[in-house]
């Protein structure tokens, strides 16, 4: 069952109990109402009739017989007061003695007593007025039952009744009224309620189709469509909406890192191909038969042996690369920089000692992990000294709440089609291929000092050299005291 149909056959149920309960309390009130005003038209004839009744049975010379006659005798003959003419017009009358036997009636016609039980009897009988709705002739009466008391004795009882059969009209007319009425009020409420919320929800049909093309299209640039107000249901399409931006981002993200993984695993496995391509090559020469002599093969273990070493820095280096993108943390401690520079610049001297490696710049204490640094600079030096030829500096110095490292070289430079992706992963641009290396350096080197809370960027110009300039936070007063 659908929500619209769930909500009309709601509100239509309320609105039927509604007019229902309004129905019922109408129709009683009505009827008691008008019960209430025929027992008050009762009570005043019968009262009236009961003053005419005591003055004839306290006359001296009484017309009016204490006993059962044999046949009942017109009311003329009890008295000719105005009360006993109006009754013949509106009421039905009768006198029954204290038993309950008719002696009084309409032109002392022979008519049967109103039907009178036991129980009213007996409340009459101890002087008390009896209600009672009784049928005659097919036809319902409100009768009302006085008791005539002289000297706390019941001598007479003068029955007082009025038909029922306007009231009922009425009341079934009513009744019929108010149930063809609910009836239609509600059908077309139900109508009205299914074309209402049909409107209300409309909002959300678009915004189910709109998941539904998303889904089979995966095009998370679609958006839900609403100008209504700011309601339960605009919330939910900005709700919608806000949530179709984030998975458009997630979903962006999500392609961006497949697209890196492809290219990684690509790269990887071109990377490694050639090495293992060269030690596969060279067993297969020293398995030749009859052996090759013993100067080639002395070759062919040298160049195993170097693309052994190659394949183990490949590997290092991916396993870097692998913790920096699993998140492993570095420290985050006071690190005195030019220490570890010196000792960076110390161990490239010992690679090439003809070059010259000037250090500069006053001392810094960047907040950050002393091994981690000292990769990153020998990282950049080992660059330096690949594509340069001139002389390397280094300097250190503080920018605001930064600490700035920056290892200068007077190299080529690198063009400006190249720059932008000089920190991508196996990315070599218009290098020298002659040149060892595998296009990580730099790569690691980024992922070293984000991890750390800092930036690197590197500026070059042709023929002018480059400038790697590292930024980190600079360690708080208190940290480096307790160093």
């Amino acid at each position: 069952m659908s929500i619209r149909l769930r909500l009309t056959l709601l509100y239509s149920a309320i609105l039927a109990l509604t007019l229902i309960v309004f129905g019922s309390v109408l129709y009683t009130t009505q009827a008691q109402s008008t019960l209430n005003e025929l027992k008050q038209d009762l009570r005043a004839s019968g009262d009236n009739l009961m003053r005419a009744i005591v003055r004839t049975y306290l006359d001296p010379n009484p017309q009016l017989p204490r006993y059962s006659p044999p046949s009942p005798i017109p009311f003329e003959v009890i008295s000719g007061e105005q009360a006993f003419r109006d009754l013949r017009e509106r009421e039905i009358v009768r006198v029954l003695n204290a038993n309950g036997a008719l002696i009084a009636s309409p032109f002392g016609s022979d008519q049967e007593a109103l039907p009178l039980n036991t129980t009213g009897l007996q409340m009459l009988q101890r002087g008390q007025v009896w209600w009672e709705i009784v049928s005659l002739e097919d036809e319902r009466l409100l009768v009302y039952n006085i008791p005539l008391m002289v000297d706390n004795q019941v001598v007479l009882i003068a029955q007082v009744a009025r038909p029922l059969t306007e009231r009922d009209r009425s009341l079934a007319a009513l009744s019929t009224t108010l149930i063809i009425g609910s009836l239609l009020t509600t059908l077309a409420a139900f109508g009205i309620g299914w074309m209402l919320s049909g409107t209300a929800l409309n909002p959300i049909h678009r915004i189910t189709h709109t998941a539904q093309a998303i889904g089979s299209e995966s095009d998370f640039t679609r958006r839900v469509d609403y100008t209504g107000p700011n309601d339960e249901v605009g919330r939910l399409a900005t709700t919608f909406n806000a949530m179709l931006s984030r998975l458009q981002e997630a979903y962006q993200r999500v392609s961006d890192a497949l697209k890196m993984q492809r290219d990684f695993v690509a790269d990887v496995s071109h990377e490694l191909r050639t090495p293992l391509t060269t030690v596969r090559g060279n067993l297969a020469l020293l398995r030749r038969d009859p052996p090759i002599p013993n100067e080639e093969q002395a070759d062919i273990l040298n160049d195993l042996v170097e693309e052994s070493d190659r394949l183990i820095r490949l590997v290092n280096n991916l396993l870097v690369l692998a913790r920096a993108d699993a998140g492993q943390s570095l420290k985050r401690e006071p690190v005195p920089a030019r220490t570890v520079i010196e000792q960076a610049c110390r161990q490239a001297r010992q690679r090439e000692r003809q070059r010259e490696i000037i250090e500069a710049g006053q001392e810094v204490i960047v907040q950050g992990d002393r091994d981690a640094l000292k990769q990153v600079l020998l990282t950049l030096l080992d660059n330096a000294l690949k594509y340069t030829e001139g002389t390397i500096t280094v300097t250190t110095r503080t920018s605001g709440q930064h600490g700035i490292i920056e290892v200068m070289d007077n190299g080529p430079g690198i063009s400006p089609d190249t720059l932008p992706h000089v920190f991508e992963r196996f990315y070599r641009g218009d290098i020298d291929t002659s040149v060892s290396g595998h296009g990580l350096g730099l790569s690691i080197a980024r992922s070293l000092i984000e991890g750390q809370g800092g930036t690197i960027s590197i500026e070059s110009r042709i023929a002018g050299g480059s400038t790697v300039q590292i930024r980190l936070p600079l360690a708080q007063e208190g940290q480096e005291k307790n160093r």
